[in-house]
């Protein structure tokens, strides 16, 4: 299997995205990531699909090897057009029309408004461990609480500046939950710390953002109803903040879905079981909660 990637030349104003793509035959895969994690969260998901379909990952503005403007609106309506760009860059140098958005945790809401305004663009939509719109079974992680809820936000951070060995550690321990294998945690955990550092300023603009997020877009449920391309929905069940129950109510937005709730799995679902995620996102076949 050729795991061989090329970068990408993706151009957003004035500012350089950095993205890869693999070769294969299709529709390319595009990865998303969500926050506080880059590219690296795809390294084990990417053995199971390059050689099969082009696959694209890339780093969002203000995030790993992407550029980090200062004063930027990092904002998931500005991820909307980090995306655009992707695509456009897809069209022009893959010769590709058409692609698959894979979407993981903060990626869901820029994904999704994407897709709906492209939908002739989309082949097929994946969410995994996402979220679009506020319902009551979405919880919020505890490090992602401390930092978007207001008031609290502001001395967390005030803290984590001070103490940068307490910031490491609430990272560690946060971001170490979402993965099952400790072998992993142990390597995969420092490697994502390295580059978040840096991408801090987009961090905390985006949860500023968080809760207008959630509560604006509530108003395009019914795009989601309408919208025809299939959506395979593919959660770990053994996520407690992005549950099953929101897996579940995803799905049912969607009039061409299929769920996919994999056990021994959590909140990085890609990590936790990268060859089932991989077959699911590549065979197109139904499912049901397994």
């Amino acid at each position: 299997m050729d795991l061989t990637s090329r970068t990408l030349p993706v151009t957003r104003r004035l500012y350089q995205l950095y993205a890869e793509v693999t070769a294969g035959t299709g529709a390319p895969v595009v990865l998303m990531h969500g926050f506080p994690d880059n590219t690296h969260l795809y390294d084990r998901l990417l053995p199971y699909l390059a050689g099969r379909r082009p696959v694209v990952r890339f780093d969002f503005l203000g995030w790993g090897r992407s550029d980090k403007p200062p004063k930027y609106p990092y904002t998931a309506s500005s991820q909307v057009g980090d995306l655009a760009a992707v695509v456009d860059a897809i069209d022009e140098h893959l010769d590709a029309s058409r692609v698959t958005l894979v979407a993981h945790d903060a990626s869901g809401p820029p994904a999704i408004d994407w897709a709906l305004d492209n939908c002739g663009r989309v082949a097929d939509l994946v969410l995994l461990n996402t979220y679009y719109h506020w319902t009551p079974s979405l919880r919020r992680p505890p490090a992602i609480a401390l930092y978007s809820t207001p008031l609290i936000r502001a001395g967390t951070r005030a803290l984590v500046r001070w103490r940068p060995d307490v910031d490491r550690r609430l990272y560690a321990w946060q971001v170490g939950r979402f993965i099952k294998d400790p072998q992993v945690r142990s390597e995969l955990v420092p490697q994502l710390y390295e580059q978040f550092l840096p991408a801090r300023p987009a961090f905390w603009r985006l949860n500023n953002d968080l809760l207008g997020t959630v509560l604006i877009r509530r108003r395009r449920i019914p795009e989601l109803r309408r919208f025809a391309p299939p959506v395979r929905v593919i959660f770990g069940l053994r996520d407690r903040y992005l549950n099953p129950r929101v897996a579940g109510q995803f799905a049912e937005l969607f009039p061409n879905n299929h769920l996919h709730l994999l056990d021994d799995a959590g909140h990085y679902v890609q990590v936790d079981q990268p060859q089932q995620v991989a077959n699911i996102i590549l065979s197109g076949q139904e499912g049901g909660p397994q």
